[in-house]
């Protein structure tokens, strides 16, 4: 397999990023990765436009293979994600960091699963992170060691825990028995 390059999601690389997204790129509303978010635009697509053209840095990394784009991950400051910030049961494990970091989603296009796509951008996150200032970098992966049965991919969004650990991230503690919160410290760059 030719190797993935990484690189940040700029206005540059919005009209290849809707690709990854797949059939979900002709629905407006479906995520977008907006999960985590709060926004005013008409569309989470909308609101996803915006932030890839306006935010500086950007709020996301494109994993591009051959030119094309395969995968996406938002990797952003944990307190611009209200959805993490105010969640009852990850403020029982999370400490108060206002240099922390979240990674949030991954998106990879169903040719290219299981390919290691999620695993390099995540990787690339931590790095992203560390050369913003970033004292850590943490996520809410999905343990399917601890499900009944294979989940969707929709179901695992956020990641799983083998990808995290293959990543170097530590375990904080669990929101649920299939739900770690997981961490790396991060050295500045």
């Amino acid at each position: 397999m030719t190797t993935v390059r990484v690189v940040p999601a700029t206005a540059e690389a919005w009209p290849r990023l809707g690709r990854v997204f797949g059939p979900r790129e002709k629905n407006p509303d479906s995520c977008w990765c907006q999960r985590f978010r709060r926004h005013e635009e008409p569309t989470n697509r909308d609101a996803l436009r915006r932030e890839v053209h306006e935010a500086d840095p950007p709020v996301g990394l494109v994993a591009l293979l051959d030119g094309d784009a395969v995968g996406w991950t938002r990797a952003v400051p944990r307190s611009t994600l209200p959805a993490i910030t105010e969640h009852r049961l990850l403020s029982r494990i999370l400490d108060e960091d206002p240099q922390a970091w979240w990674v949030t989603c991954f998106v990879v296009r169903r040719e290219h699963r299981g390919r290691g796509v999620g695993v390099t951008l995540l990787e690339a996150a931590v790095d992203w992170a560390a050369q913003h200032g970033g004292s850590v970098l943490d996520g809410h992966p999905v343990d399917t060691d601890g499900l009944a049965r294979v989940p969707s991919p929709s179901a695992v969004f956020t990641g799983t825990l083998a990808m995290f650990r293959r990543a170097g991230f530590a375990e904080l503690g669990r929101t649920h028995p299939t739900r770690p919160v997981m961490r790396r410290e991060l050295l500045h760059r």
